[in-house]
C-alpha cells in the first residue's frame, strides 16, 4: 500500500492550511469572548471557504460538492480541525445521507447546501436515546398525504438557525421503522424548548426541541421508511471520520504550542525541554499522534479502495475512538507543560482543552465506540481490527 500523498492530495492540504490561517486562527478569540462573530465576518468566512474550494468536500461535484477522497476530506478536517471555538464548522459538510433524496429533495435542498445557501441541522439524540439510538420515540403517524409528529429532541446542533432539519423518526410508534425527515425551518410544531449553555463558545447552540403534532408531507421523507438508520450509519462513518481528523488537528497545534513554549521557558537556568520530565511528555504527545494519523489514513485509503459499508462502519469506530481519547490525552499534557498559562483563555490550548473533549461524546461516545468493536469482534474475529491484507 502506497501510504504517500499525491499532488493533489498535498494542494488540498495546502488550500485548507492557508484558508485556516487567514479565516479561522484570527477569529478565534472574538468568538469565544463574544459567543458570536459579526455577519460581515461570517461572510468573509463563507468567502473564503468557495474561494479555497472547501465547500461540501464530501459530495459529487454535480452536486455543487468538491468531490474529494476520504484521504483528502481528512486532510481537511485535520487541518481546519486546529481552529478553536468550533470554528472548523464554518467549512459546511452537509450530511452524506442527502444524496440518497430524490431529484427534487437533491435539487431544493443538497444543491444549495453544497453551495453555502442552507444550513442543516441533524436530529436524532433524545432524552431517552443518546448513546441509545434505538431508544428514538418521536413518532409519525400517517394522516392521508401527510404524517403527524409528535416527541422531543437534544443536543440538536444548530437547529435554532438550521434552514433544513434531518428528523429521526419512528413511524407508527414501531422501533423497527425509523425514518428520516426533511423539515423546513418555520415549520409549525418545530419548537426551540430551550438553548442550553455549553462550555464550547462556537456562535451556535444545541438546542432541547418539541415536537407538537407537527405536519409532514410524506414527500418529505429522506429514502424509505424504515431505512432510517442505515442512512444515519453512512453519515455516522463520515462523521467518526471527520472527529478523528479534527482531533489529530487538534493535538498536532497543541503540541506545536507546548513545543516552542518549553524551548523559551526557563526554570532553574535552563530551557524546560531539557528536563526529561517535559521531554518525555513532548515523546509521547508525538507518538499518540504519529499512531492516531497512521491508523487514520491507511483507513481513509481503504474506503476510497471500496471497503465495504460494514467494514467501514466498524473500522470507523476503532478511528474514532483513538484519536479523541488520544487527542484529549495530547491536549491535557499541552496544557500540564505551559502550567498556569495553560488555562488562560486566550492561550490556545486551553481553547482545545474545551474543544477536543467534546470529541470523545458526541457521534457515539468512547464506550459505544467499544460496544461496536466488542460486538464486531464476537461476530467476525479479531482480523477485523489486526489484519493488514
Amino acid at each position: 500500500m502506497d501510504m504517500g500523498l499525491t499532488k493533489d492530495d498535498l494542494d488540498v492540504r495546502a488550500r485548507a492550511r492557508e484558508f485556516r490561517e487567514k479565516f479561522l486562527f484570527p477569529n478565534e478569540e472574538e468568538l469565544d469572548e463574544h459567543d458570536h462573530l459579526p455577519e460581515a465576518t461570517e461572510s468573509q468566512i463563507r468567502q473564503g471557504v468557495l474561494d479555497y474550494r472547501l465547500n461540501a468536500i464530501n459530495h459529487a461535484r454535480e452536486f455543487g460538492g468538491q468531490a474529494m477522497t476520504m484521504v483528502q476530506q481528512c486532510i481537511v478536517n485535520e487541518e481546519v480541525g486546529a481552529a478553536t471555538n468550533a470554528l472548523w464548522g464554518r467549512v459546511w459538510q452537509p450530511p452524506v445521507c442527502l444524496q440518497d433524496g430524490t431529484p427534487e429533495q437533491i435539487e431544493k435542498y443538497l444543491i444549495p447546501a453544497c453551495r453555502g445557501e442552507l444550513r442543516t441541522s441533524f436530529c436524532t439524540s433524545e432524552p431517552t436515546a443518546g448513546s441509545d439510538a434505538g431508544g428514538v420515540k418521536t413518532a409519525a403517524v400517517i394522516d392521508g398525504n401527510h404524517y403527524v409528529i409528535n416527541g422531543e429532541k437534544c443536543f440538536a446542533s444548530n437547529a435554532e438557525f438550521a434552514d433544513l432539519n434531518l428528523l429521526t423518526t419512528i413511524v407508527d410508534s414501531d422501533p423497527t421503522k425509523p425514518t428520516l425527515f426533511l423539515i423546513d425551518k418555520g415549520t409549525a410544531g418545530f419548537n426551540v424548548r430551550c438553548l442550553p449553555r455549553f462550555a464550547q463558545r462556537s456562535g451556535h447552540g444545541h438546542p432541547e426541541l418539541d415536537i407538537e403534532d407537527m405536519r409532514v408531507p410524506t414527500t418529505q421523507i429522506l429514502g424509505e421508511v424504515g431505512k432510517g438508520y442505515e442512512l444515519t450509519k453512512d453519515w455516522f462513518v463520515e462523521a467518526r471520520l471527520a472527529i478523528a481528523a479534527r482531533s489529530i488537528g487538534m493535538a498536532i497545534r497543541a503540541t506545536e504550542l507546548a513545543l516552542e513554549w518549553a524551548r523559551e521557558r526557563e526554570q532553574f537556568g535552563q530551557a524546560i525541554i531539557n528536563f526529561q520530565a517535559v521531554e518525555f511528555m513532548i515523546a509521547e504527545m508525538a507518538t499518540d499522534i504519529m499512531a492516531g494519523k497512521s491508523m487514520l489514513y491507511r483507513v481513509a485509503q481503504e474506503i476510497d479502495s471500496d471497503l465495504d459499508r460494514k467494514t467501514a462502519h466498524a473500522k470507523a469506530s476503532a478511528i474514532k475512538l483513538f484519536c479523541s481519547e488520544a487527542g484529549f490525552r495530547v491536549v491535557d499534557k499541552a496544557v500540564q507543560i505551559f502550567g498556569g498559562r495553560g488555562t488562560m483563555c486566550e492561550n490556545p490550548v486551553e481553547r482545545l482543552t474545551r474543544d477536543v473533549r467534546l470529541e470523545r461524546i458526541w457521534e457515539g461516545t468512547s464506550e459505544i465506540q467499544k460496544m461496536v468493536m466488542g460486538g464486531q469482534i464476537r461476530k467476525r474475529g479479531l482480523d477485523m481490527y489486526t489484519g493488514w491484507d
